[in-house]
């Protein structure tokens, strides 16, 4: 197959999914919003993806699936689901990556973020959702934090987008005040971050295999 067409679908599938939910169109989003991740999984895997990645995506479609349900029980397994997405990244991005100069001044950011967030949310939140939600800000924080100081700016700027987009989500359901249309938000910022942190962690796997074959043709 062509790796353009799920790509062209993916763009198709977006753009559906944020004008369904623009425009309060609820069957559109729930028709839309489950093809996301297999589309992307699909263009990832045909550009040589990692099993790591594709199996974070997987992920990251078993929660979409489950986040369109309201229900108490379906939020925490969605968010298993993405905590699961996130080990996934995080596996993937030491066993691919590089450590960077920058770890070292990032991580007390990273930590500050975390703690912050964390404790400025848990008052307004379910009592039953402050731990889960606390483990979990732990693993995407970790995750973000890995996607830049081990693979670089692209997958970095994907690892920052998921942070907004779920700190929208948690700050919703602290009942926060929240910008018009949220869920448009959360959507495209959810997109963009996962198409970034597969198209960096793309590019970090082609950049060895290029740079050999530049030193192999300038070998005499």
């Amino acid at each position: 197959m062509n790796p353009r067409v799920p790509l062209l679908a993916l763009g198709l599938a977006t753009a559906v999914d944020l004008t369904s939910l623009a425009a309060g169109f609820d069957p559109g989003h729930l028709v839309a919003k489950p093809l996301l991740m297999p589309l992307l999984a699909v263009w990832a895997a045909l550009n040589g993806a990692p099993r790591l990645l594709v199996a974070a995506l997987l992920c990251g479609w078993g929660g979409d699936v489950l986040l369109l349900s309201d229900a108490d029980p379906a939020f925490l397994a969605g968010m298993a689901c993405f905590a699961a997405g996130h080990v996934c990244y995080l596996a993937l991005f030491v066993r691919a990556g590089r450590s960077r100069a920058c770890a070292v001044l990032l991580a007390p950011c990273y930590a500050t973020a975390l703690i912050a967030t964390v404790a400025l949310l848990r008052p307004d939140l379910p009592p039953d959702l402050r731990l889960p939600v606390a483990a979990y800000s732990t693993l995407l924080m970790a995750m973000a934090y890995t996607a830049t100081t081990r693979l670089g700016p692209v997958t970095g700027a994907g690892g920052a987008l998921f942070l907004l987009s779920d700190t929208l989500i948690a700050t919703g359901v602290a009942d926060w005040p929240q910008p018009p249309r949220p869920e448009v938000w959360i959507m495209l910022t959810y997109i963009a971050a996962q198409f970034l942190l597969v198209r960096g962690t793309l590019a970090e796997r082609r950049a060895p295999v290029t740079a050999y074959r530049e030193v192999r043709s300038t070998t005499p």
